[in-house]
């Protein structure tokens, strides 16, 4: 899931995107990877004028799918999120008890000093006071995670901005997983690429309906398909036969597997 929006308007404890626009599904490998940062920067070149556009940060947690968009376009900036950031740092001081405080402070003046150097010291000094190996590796894990990312961090706290925040664990809930895997539910890759485009396209204040009227048909199965691709429209129809038949049963989704991919879970 990759949002895009322009500023954060401050409303005491509520936060609001200003112009925020979806975009996601299944973009499997690489290639798929390209092609869904591709989008998001068509959709950047359509909607602002980039002669104006200085540059377009890209918030998240460090993984390699969100750096590939960091590297597919002249002014974007990969930022490493401050919920990742504090995340590692308390875990790789939460078990020194009365001295947590002081050795997370002593990290943080090194990360608003720009000083990299100075980070790495205050991470090497933890092991020495421990004595559990496993929390040794977790010093060790939040210490490469900081370090590998120091870029990343720099670039927030150059900006100064208080803009550059990352809530995407909330629009996955709220867009995803409150469909999706909120209960139990059994998904086929394809039938998962589609609910996840129809939650974006909602989320877009794009018109439901509109589409249902202009997918009218779906392309005919390949010979030798082994499973059914139903249509938006066919979903939709589903979900509302469904309601009228079960009423509020309807609320509890069984979903069945083709036998072909019980096989092909079986096999794993």
């Amino acid at each position: 899931l990759i949002y895009v929006y322009e500023d954060v308007n401050f409303d005491g404890s509520k936060h609001e995107l200003v112009n925020c626009h979806y975009f996601g599904g299944d973009y499997a490998g690489t290639e798929g990877t390209k092609e869904l940062w591709q989008e998001v920067f068509d959709f950047i070149t359509e909607s602002y004028d980039e002669e104006v556009l200085e540059k377009i940060y890209i918030n998240g947690d460090g993984a390699d799918w969100i750096r590939t968009g960091a590297g597919m376009h002249a002014k974007a900036r990969f930022v490493l999120d401050r919920f990742h950031m504090h995340k590692y740092i308390i875990s790789a001081t939460s078990h020194l008890k009365d001295s947590a405080q002081d050795a997370r402070s002593e990290i943080y003046r090194a990360i608003n000093g720009k000083r990299k150097w100075a980070a790495e010291e205050a991470f090497d000094k933890i092991p020495h006071v421990i004595e559990s190996e496993i929390k040794a590796k977790a010093v060790e894990s939040a210490k490469n995670y900081i370090l590998g990312n120091w870029a990343g961090i720099m670039e927030s706290v150059r900006a100064k901005d208080k803009s550059l925040q990352c809530s995407a664990e909330g629009h996955v809930s709220h867009i995803y997983s409150d469909r999706m895997s909120s209960r139990p539910l059994g998904w086929s890759r394809t039938g998962a690429d589609k609910m996840a485009r129809l939650r974006i396209y909602r989320q877009n204040k794009r018109d439901i309906l509109e589409l249902v009227r202009y997918q009218k048909k779906e392309l005919p199965l390949a010979a030798g398909a082994e499973e059914v691709i139903y249509s938006a429209t066919q979903m939709l129809a589903a979900e509302r036969r469904n309601k009228n038949r079960l009423g509020k049963l309807a609320d509890m989704p069984v979903y069945s597997i083709p036998y072909p991919q019980i096989k092909k879970i079986a096999a794993l």
